[in-house]
């Protein structure tokens, strides 16, 4: 076997097909580094309200002292954080009218009343008629905000003995 020596025009050809070929591997190698995107993490969180309600026991009840039984009792609004809130109450299952609600033992009935300050003027109900609701602003489902409920049987009911019960619903309405 004979091996020719190339020409030289073969040479240059040879060197001529080679020299791109190297010219694309350094053009690409020199193309590498970095590049980067972004994306978006999102959360949404809606208006939310949870309650609870502390019972409000007027204790024993005298029809002869002559002067009304108070007592207190709190309701927790948990809204979230901003949310704003009114509560209200509605007559209850005793009976009666915002004008006076009732506590009931058999077919016997005890007026009595339900107020948002302490001194028991505004009847705290539904905002139809004379009552009003309350309001308030979310602290956060974690966190109580808490109102008091401030409740009065009238003096001089004279009625038979027995526990008068009644079961008022508490309503929460946010935006």
């Amino acid at each position: 076997m004979h091996c020719a020596k190339p020409t030289p025009r073969r040479s240059r050809t040879l060197r001529w097909i080679f020299c791109p070929v190297a010219s694309c591997l350094t053009a690409v190698a020199s193309a590498a580094g970095t590049n980067s995107t972004t994306f978006t993490v999102q959360a949404t969180i809606n208006s939310a309200c949870n309650l609870s309600a502390a019972d409000l026991n007027f204790g024993t009840y005298n029809p002869g002292s002559g002067s009304p039984l108070d007592m207190t009792s709190t309701v927790n609004v948990f809204c979230t954080v901003g949310t704003t809130y009114t509560l209200s109450l509605d007559i209850g299952t005793g009976g009666g009218a915002y004008t006076g609600r009732n506590v009931a033992s058999g077919g016997n009935t005890l007026t009595y009343n339900l107020y948002t300050t302490t001194s028991r003027t505004t009847v705290w109900g539904d905002g139809s008629g004379s009552t009003v609701t309350v309001g308030g602003t979310g602290l956060g489902l974690l966190t109580a905000d808490t109102k008091t409920v401030y409740g009065r049987i009238p003096a001089s009911q004279d009625k038979p003995p027995g526990t008068y019960t009644s079961t008022v619903t508490v309503t929460v309405n946010f935006s």
